[in-house]
């Protein structure tokens, strides 16, 4: 029983580094296709997200059973528990990356976002796909340097965040003729998709640091 068991913890470990490779190319396709309004690669990221779904159910339901069938307990337990809260941060990235995607898809073959912005947001885009990279590293390795680097980023991606909402600000407050209404709620509505997406990153990795050790980190 115990090797049963420690097969399918390595089970769900494998379903995470594979979650994770699966956002982390979502969230890559998704910024190509914003910044170069290409609209294949927009619809082949708003298809994939329900594989993602898809994935994420299937680790829950292992979760659950093994919680049921093994009654883990100590280090085990708060892998399994932690798990099923990643895997919900991990299911609301691929959302997220689904979301860009699909303002790419609407303003097609137009391009989404207000131009004064744009390049602040394709920089945040690619901090959140190194974001994504940094995570599928810490699940394979679980090494406590890339959670003090995922927390880093997002100082950097929360910046530049500031940046782009004061930005628009001035420019609604200009009458800026520029920059449409349509172009400046879809460059807020990606600001916010990207700085969470880094938010969600954070979350699964200080989780990570609390099976390390077994203490709950500060928000």
């Amino acid at each position: 029983m115990r090797e049963i068991f420690q097969q399918e913890l390595a089970q769900v470990q494998g379903g995470l580094v594979n979650i994770a490779n699966h956002v982390q190319s979502a969230m890559t396709r998704a910024l190509a296709s914003f910044a170069h309004s290409d609209v294949a690669v927009a619809d082949e990221v708003i298809g994939d997200d329900l594989k993602i779904d898809e994935q994420t159910a299937q680790l829950d339901d292992l979760t659950l059973e093994i919680l049921l069938m093994q009654a883990p307990v100590a280090n085990d337990l708060r892998f399994i528990v932690s798990t099923m809260r990643m895997s919900g941060s991990l299911e609301r990235m691929g959302d997220l990356a689904a979301h860009i995607a699909q303002l790419a898809r609407m303003r097609y073959p137009e391009e989404s976002g207000a131009s004064q912005v744009r390049q602040h947001l394709l920089e945040m885009g690619a901090l959140d796909v190194a974001q994504a990279e940094r995570l599928v590293r810490l699940f394979e390795t679980e090494e406590p340097r890339l959670i003090d680097e995922i927390v880093a980023a997002d100082d950097e991606i929360d910046a530049k965040h500031k940046q782009v909402l004061d930005t628009l600000g001035e420019l609604e407050q200009d009458g800026n003729q520029e920059a449409s209404p349509t172009q400046v709620v879809d460059a807020t509505l990606a600001n916010r998709y990207l700085e969470r997406f880094s938010d969600h990153a954070v979350s699964i990795a200080k989780r990570i640091r609390y099976q390390q050790e077994g203490t709950e980190q500060e928000a």
